[in-house]
C-alpha cells in the first residue's frame, strides 16, 4: 500500500493506463484474429479485402497508441496483405 499521497495518485495513473493499454490491445488482437478467420473461411477473399483496411488502420493506431513496435506493426501488416493477396489470386 502507498503511503505518501503521490504514491497514492501514481498507482491510480497506473491502472487508467492498464486499462487503457488493455483495451487497445485487446481491439487490435481481435481485429487481426477477423482478417485471419476469413482468410480461414470458404469466402475468403471478398471478406478479407474488406476487412483489411480496418485491420491495418487498428494496427497503425496501435502504433500512435504505443502499444504496438512499429517495425512489429510493419511486419503484421505486410503478412496479412500478403496473404489477402494470395487469397484473391486464386
Amino acid at each position: 500500500m502507498p503511503n505518501h499521497k503521490s504514491a497514492i495518485k501514481r498507482v491510480r495513473q497506473n491502472e487508467k493506463r492498464r486499462d487503457n493499454n488493455r483495451s487497445n490491445r485487446s481491439r487490435l488482437r481481435t481485429s487481426i484474429k477477423k482478417l485471419r478467420a476469413a482468410l480461414a473461411g470458404s469466402n475468403s477473399a471478398e471478406e478479407s479485402v474488406t476487412l483489411l483496411p480496418e485491420t491495418v488502420s487498428t494496427i497503425d493506431k496501435a502504433v500512435q497508441k504505443g502499444v504496438l513496435h512499429r517495425n512489429a506493426a510493419a511486419r503484421y501488416k505486410s503478412r496479412l496483405t500478403t496473404r489477402v493477396n494470395q487469397a484473391t489470386a486464386k
